[in-house]
């Protein structure tokens, strides 16, 4: 049988390729959307109506879901998600789509020292380099766009929601095994969704004018957080936590072509920065393979 490359992806992982290209793509439409909607209100739409049509799809398989399930969807899970998109919608109201993808990023680092802190699991030594290399593409890709960081409230909130989003990629993995992912996708899913509503009057948010500009984008955006969600939970079976992360790295990259669709430009260190993330994800590919001992190769002889 023909060697697999060090460089295929399986289809776990391209699966994820295939979901970071659509993530990356929402940072401009949010930052749109939230000059005529408030965060609270944005996230409750999306989340919910995308827990909604997960719960349609999988209507029959809901009928067995489990006390476990429920918990790890609403306790966990579902909570991190809320938390992460929400801090980062709210900060998008305040610093550009370029400063919220930079700062967003930073959850690649943040994994394998969550990872390491929270599992005991270090990460090996390619999986370092490989984050290593995709953080410092993302500082060379948004970097020249985002301008100075002086940590105004937008971007303290959005730093919050890359720890938020980094813990819910170590819950998905240390759940994945143990529920069935159609399931617990949809409790987290509408947790984030409700949880955003309930929240609305405690922190004096009110219902936006209706507007086919944020309705369009939240309908639209719960379908992708629907079709995000279920791939992650589904393909974190098999994918560690720490080459999800470096996968999910290329994010910034869709999102400055997009930027780019929409009139940005896209300097030469941003191409740079684009190139060494890509040399992340491969560097994350490769494995070392140990020599057999003479005694072995003797007798599989």
């Amino acid at each position: 049988m023909k060697p697999k490359s060090i460089f295929a992806l399986s289809r776990q992982e391209f699966a994820l390729v295939l979901v970071t290209m659509l993530w990356g793509s929402t940072f401009l439409i949010i930052h749109i959307a939230m000059q005529h909607s408030g965060p609270l209100f944005f996230v409750g739409v999306r989340f919910t109506i995308a827990g909604l049509v997960t719960m349609l799809l999988f209507r029959k398989h809901m009928m067995g879901i489990t006390r476990f399930e429920i918990g790890a969807g609403i306790a966990s899970i579902g909570c991190a998600l809320f938390l992460g998109y929400y801090l980062q919608t709210h900060g998008l109201r305040t610093i550009t789509s370029s400063q919220s993808a930079f700062i967003t990023a930073l959850y690649v680092p943040i994994v394998p020292l969550l990872q390491w802190a929270v599992l005991k699991r270090p990460p090996g030594l390619m999986s370092w380099i490989g984050v290593a290399l995709a953080f410092t593409g993302l500082i060379l890709l948004a970097g020249p766009e985002a301008g100075s960081l002086n940590f105004s409230p937008g971007e303290v909130a959005t730093l919050a929601g890359a720890v938020a989003i980094a813990a819910e990629i170590i819950l998905i993995g240390m759940f994945a095994k143990r529920v069935d992912s159609r399931r617990v996708t949809a409790v987290q899913l509408l947790t984030a969704g409700l949880v955003s509503f309930a929240l609305m009057p405690v922190l004096g948010e009110g219902v936006p004018e209706f507007s086919w500009l944020w309705a369009g984008a939240a309908i639209g955006l719960g379908l992708a957080s629907a079709i995000i969600q279920l791939t992650m939970n589904w393909a974190q079976k098999s994918v560690s936590p720490t080459r999800a992360t470096v996968i999910y790295a290329g994010e910034p990259v869709w999102g400055g072509i997009v930027g780019r669709l929409a009139g940005d430009r896209l300097p030469a260190l941003a191409l740079a920065g684009a190139a060494l993330i890509v040399a992340g994800v491969l560097a994350s590919e490769i494995k070392f393979r140990r020599k057999k001992s003479v005694n072995t190769q003797l007798n599989e002889a």
